[in-house]
């Protein structure tokens, strides 16, 4: 199928103005725009993800100038991580509010996000698996 030559962009559509790592956060940084409750939001990541970025990095939405960091969560409202996120990609999200605030949460799956789920807790910190041990 060919494409469009001319055709109308959604108004739902937000292309990301940046994206750094920024206190362990991948921030991706829509236009300034007031986004309600229950509205749905395309986001195109436009620009590269930053090489220094670990893939455990979560995911979070900045609007415009503003301070406040929104995560972005999977369906299932888990939060993405920076493996799960692409540049050039487009996200269909929905806006989901309440009065502690805001998350931008997919409509989809997240692009080959591994599960990092402890398989159980016990009360102490976890700790970290060694390689090829026993």
């Amino acid at each position: 199928m060919a494409c469009k030559n001319v055709c109308r962009i959604c108004d739902h559509l937000a292309i990301s103005e940046s994206v750094a790592l920024t206190g362990g956060n991948l921030v991706i940084t829509l236009p300034e725009n007031s986004y309600r409750n229950g509205e749905k939001v395309c986001i195109v990541v436009a620009q590269t993800i930053p090489e220094e970025t670990t893939i455990t990095a979560p995911v979070v939405i900045q609007i415009g100038t503003g301070t406040e960091q929104y995560p972005l969560t999977t369906r299932c409202c888990a939060p993405v991580t920076a493996c799960g996120i692409r540049t050039r990609t487009r996200y269909a999200t929905r806006v989901v509010t309440s009065a502690a605030g805001a998350v931008f949460r997919m409509l989809g799956n997240p692009a080959c996000q591994p599960n990092y789920n402890l398989e159980s807790i016990n009360g102490t910190a976890p700790t970290a698996a060694t390689a090829g041990g026993n």
